[in-house]
């Protein structure tokens, strides 16, 4: 077989992206490559034989080291090479496979099966296989990473952002909690959506035609070939698996894709020379303009986030999927290939992503001045708004919204801070400490400015919900 350079292939995931992420690619080579595809196929046929070999009492070990011996003796090359006479993949690779076949055999080679039964089975054996050997590890492996992080950071403030304004502060723990949350729910799913995929081996159109002249019971003989393979029946099949099995999957993989991509948008913000409370991992050789000696660029967060923008759209071809007419066509042959594609840049960028998690760089003095210093309209120390208006409230005060309002709007003109526009409020401050003795956050009202003017104490339960959230979804994952 002609050997190709890798720099001859047309997707950049066969060249660029195989050599910066060569652990991931060859992993996911080995389930869902074109070689793996036909290799499955072969799989799927040896299942075959060996379930009517079972069905009949006559399936030995020494039958089956035959099957499994011819169907490693069949190379991809050579079902190509039949498939330009016969213009039919399957037909090809059977003719192929019953050339390799012990003679006592080969009748049984694809016995009462279509084609769909065997691409169709294989394709979610090979699904099935990678989102166990590699998309769950790789996806565990950062959500662990982020448990990290969260559980590291739990106690560091952090200025809270809505609208990209400053809002009210949390901890960098806690941000980074929403992910472990949100990511742990659809790495749970797609387990459970992946362990359920189905196969099928009902014939033409689903309803066990061909098989009901083989066996009196057809549906015994479909579990015991699905078996041999790790999968169950399809509740029901026209000459296809319900697609449904797959679709849910994809979906969920590409709910994932979006939850990481958004992880990447928040973490390259971050990392804005007027923010910068993060850094990812820089190495001393790297370079982050070709004419900017100074950059540093947040390159890998902008790398998973342009992965996502080239995938996500492939959910509309996942859709348009779901729909065969009648029992079948052949409308979804060449769409559907491209699912190893999208799940193979898929987990390309969770592992780019558990880098950037395990390489972050905290700058905590940045993330106190920010918190510190800026704040609702750019007044310092405007974050603590909030809760004089909670407390003023709490105190009896109906306007106690608009009173706080007005006090920021005074600071914004004269330029003071929050805290020294509040205390010139003598009446407000005063029923505002009085609160804050009666809820025991202060001994004396003498303290109650003090509280104003340091943000870090008004953080809520940001610190026990960062830990909380990531001892729940280690314990899940294992870790």
């Amino acid at each position: 077989m002609h050997e190709r350079s890798i720099f001859q292939n047309i997707s950049p995931l066969d060249h660029r992206y195989s050599l910066s992420e060569k652990e991931v690619f060859h992993a996911v080579s080995r389930w869902l490559s074109e070689d793996a595809a036909v290799r499955a196929s072969l799989k799927a046929e040896a299942a075959l034989v060996a379930a009517h070999l079972r069905t009949r009492g006559s399936l030995t070990e020494t039958a089956r080291r035959s099957l499994d011996e011819a169907a490693r003796a069949v190379t991809p090359q050579e079902v190509y090479d039949e498939e330009e006479k016969t213009h039919h993949n399957i037909r090809a690779l059977v003719n192929v496979l019953k050339r390799k076949m012990p003679d006592k055999f080969k009748t049984l080679v694809h016995l009462g099966a279509t084609s769909v039964d065997i691409l169709d089975t294989s394709l979610a054996y090979r699904m099935k296989g990678v989102c166990a050997a590699v998309v769950l590890p790789e996806l565990r492996r950062l959500e662990l990473s982020l448990c990290d992080f969260a559980e590291r950071e739990a106690e560091t403030p952090q200025a809270g952002r809505t609208h990209g304004q400053h809002a009210v502060p949390i901890t960098l723990g806690f941000a980074m909690a929403e992910y472990v949350s949100r990511l742990g729910k659809s790495i749970l799913e797609v387990e459970r959506l992946s362990s359920g995929l189905r196969g099928k081996l009902a014939g033409a159109v689903g309803a066990y035609n061909a098989l009901s002249m083989i066996t009196a019971d057809p549906q015994e003989l479909e579990r015991v070939y699905l078996a041999e393979l790790g999968l169950e029946p399809s509740e029901h099949s026209t000459q296809l698996v319900e697609p449904e099995y797959m679709l849910r999957l994809l979906l969920e993989i590409n709910t994932a894709f979006g939850i990481i991509a958004n992880l990447a948008d928040d973490l390259r913000h971050l990392q804005r020379s007027e923010i910068a409370e993060l850094r990812e991992g820089f190495a001393g050789t790297q370079v982050g303009s070709s004419t900017m000696p100074q950059k540093r660029n947040p390159w890998n967060s902008e790398h998973v986030k342009s992965l996502w923008k080239a995938f996500m759209p492939r959910v509309v071809s996942f859709y348009m999927d779901q729909i065969s007419e009648h029992q079948r066509d052949l409308s979804n042959s060449a769409s559907q290939r491209f699912i190893a594609d999208y799940v193979c840049g898929f987990c390309m960028a969770v592992s780019r992503m558990s880098g950037v998690v395990e390489g972050l760089d905290v700058d905590r003095e940045r993330l106190r001045y920010n918190l510190e210093g800026g704040g609702s309209g750019g007044i310092q120390g405007g974050v603590m708004a909030e809760p004089a208006y909670i407390l003023l409230a709490e105190s009896g005060e109906s306007e106690a919204h608009e009173i706080v309002r007005r006090i920021i709007l005074t600071a914004e003109k004269e330029g003071l801070n929050f805290p020294q526009a509040l205390r010139r409020e003598e009446a407000v401050l005063r029923r505002i400490a009085g609160k804050m003795l009666g809820l025991g956050l202060i001994t004396d009202e003498a303290e109650a400015p003090s509280f104003f003017e340091n943000p870090a104490r008004y953080r809520g339960l940001a610190a026990d919900k960062a830990r909380t959230i990531a001892a729940r979804y280690r314990k899940l994952m294992g870790g």
